[in-house]
Formats: C-alpha cells, structure tokens, sequence
C-alpha cells in the first residue's frame, strides 16, 4: 500500500501552482496583441485580438504577425488625401 505524506501534498500543491501559472500565462500572452491594438485605437483591434487569440490554438504560429500588426498603423488611402492622388 502507498503511504503518502506531507512531501507527496507539498509536490502537488507545487504542481497546482506551476499549471496555474502557465496558464495565467499563456492567457496573457494570448491577449496583448488585442490589448496593444486597442490602446492605439487600430482600426483593424479586434481582428489582431482574434488572431492573437487563434494563434494559441496553432501553438504560437500567428502571435508574432498579431503583434507586429498592432503596431503597425494602417496606410492611408493616397486618393483620398488633397493633392496626392489621381482624379
């Protein structure tokens, strides 16, 4: 029979708090870019924070471009500025 003792309680007690932290984490992460694009007032923000969202499910892959397009503000349309397009 397997005895267990206050050891065995502290390592899943450890264990809890490790999974907790990396999912507080990793819904961190996941957020930024949304929260970034926001606080700039991008015009695209809730579609960096969908990306940053759905990079969690492709383990990583779109985070960086989200993030990157949270910076990056958008191009003006050079037709509709005065003087600098075509008729």
């Amino acid at each position: 029979m397997i005895k267990t003792d206050v050891f065995d309680y502290f390592a899943f007690l450890v264990l809890a708090v490790l999974l907790a932290t990396v999912v507080v984490l990793i819904v961190l992460v996941g957020s930024l870019p949304g929260k970034i694009a926001a606080s700039r007032n991008h015009p695209y923000a809730t579609a960096i924070a969908a990306a940053g969202w759905i990079s969690l499910a492709t383990l990583g892959a779109l985070w960086p471009i989200a993030f990157i397009w949270a910076f990056i503000p958008p191009r003006s349309n050079p037709s509709k500025n005065e003087g600098g397009g075509a008729p």
